[in-house]
């Protein structure tokens, strides 16, 4: 093998990438596909209030964890995956909890200053 071949070589395995088995990808489509279903089930069989937008939401964060994970291939960065699918959820709970605590104070406000006059 000459030196051109030689240096040739781990550029051409860097441009092929990284390749997954069609089983990961035909097992995630199940996994959706029955995710979905279930998803579907809740309205038919009739649950009402907290325990059907509970479990919609459940369904619909693991249909969106599956498909972030593995066909945006987020699994395989680990630090990417903390970083990205993470931080942001949690600032958005910090937030809605704050602004949850300065609805109830503003309520209470108007109702103390309205009763009054």
């Amino acid at each position: 093998m000459t030196d051109q071949h030689a240096a040739a070589r781990p550029a051409s395995a860097h441009a092929e990438g990284q390749q997954h088995p069609i089983k990961l990808y035909l097992l995630v489509w199940g996994l959706l596909f029955v995710l979905s279903a279930a998803s579907y089930m809740v309205d038919y069989a009739g649950f009402q209030g907290l325990l059907r937008w509970g479990l919609i939401l459940a369904f619909m964060m693991l249909k969106a964890g599956l498909i972030i994970a593995v066909f945006m291939h987020m699994a395989w960065e680990r630090l990417a995956l903390s970083y990205a699918i993470l931080l942001p959820p949690l600032a958005v709970l910090v937030l809605v909890a704050i602004m949850a605590v300065e609805s109830d104070y503003t309520v209470l406000t108007r109702q103390s200053e309205f009763a009054t006059q």
